[in-house]
């Protein structure tokens, strides 16, 4: 997925100290601990996924949106698309086929995904920020995978930079991928495979939903948070 949320790099710290990145990197690939099949969106899901595969869950099975699936990267990919996720991976697939076979197949058991807003039922924001949809205030990458994801994975695992009114909001600026719940009160009536968004990990914890109409609630906090 090509979800947006803007960059933010901790370039003060000392020795010894983390970096929200790393230990939102951190927490992610420990999330994915007996995990089989992960979606890798762009960003920290793709980091986290490659240390999950190093550390934690080392058979996971990760497919990436460029079409790759199995990979076993040498060095760490730099995008979705990187070149080293292909030597060693167990397939190559075109993105047609991808989507059609794999994601819409209900194969995956993770999708890993990052996005600029979410709300308390886990529907997801990674197209644009302001009302006006002609004239936003920021328009963002888009959906790309994501709403494949969220249609047809067993579950969503979503990564947010920061835990702020302004990420974990009341009403989306814009429904990219709808949630379980959003999606039952649709009048199109069609469902997502799966339960949607179970886990959000954040700059300051960890917020859990696994019931269609219940609510992210907060299971964990980091230290120091």
């Amino acid at each position: 997925m090509t979800a947006g949320t803007s960059d933010h790099t901790d370039t003060n710290k000392d020795d010894g100290d983390v970096t929200s990145s790393e230990l939102l990197t951190i927490h992610s690939a420990r999330a994915l601990a007996g995990r089989r099949v992960v979606f890798a969106g762009h960003g920290l899901p793709t980091l986290a996924t490659a240390l999950a595969q190093r550390t934690v869950a080392p058979e996971i099975e990760i497919v990436y949106e460029s079409g790759v699936t199995g990979a076993r990267p040498p060095d760490l990919p730099r995008t979705i698309s990187d070149s080293v996720l292909v030597p060693g991976a167990a397939s190559v697939i075109p993105m047609t086929h991808l989507f059609n076979y794999v994601l819409q197949g209900q194969r995956i058991d993770v999708g890993f995904l990052g996005a600029a807003q979410v709300d308390r039922y886990g529907s997801l924001n990674s197209t644009l920020i302001g009302e006006d949809w002609e004239h936003p205030d920021s328009r963002l990458p888009g959906s790309g995978g994501a709403i494949e994801a969220m249609a047809g994975a067993a579950e969503i695992f979503l990564v947010m930079r920061r835990h702020t009114p302004r990420t974990f909001v009341e009403t989306l600026d814009f429904v990219t991928s709808p949630s379980p719940h959003r999606a039952a009160q649709s009048e199109v009536g069609t469902m997502p495979a799966g339960a949607g968004v179970t886990h959000v990990i954040t700059d300051l914890g960890i917020m859990t939903r696994f019931a269609q109409d219940e609510e992210l609630t907060l299971s964990a906090v980091h230290p120091g948070a």
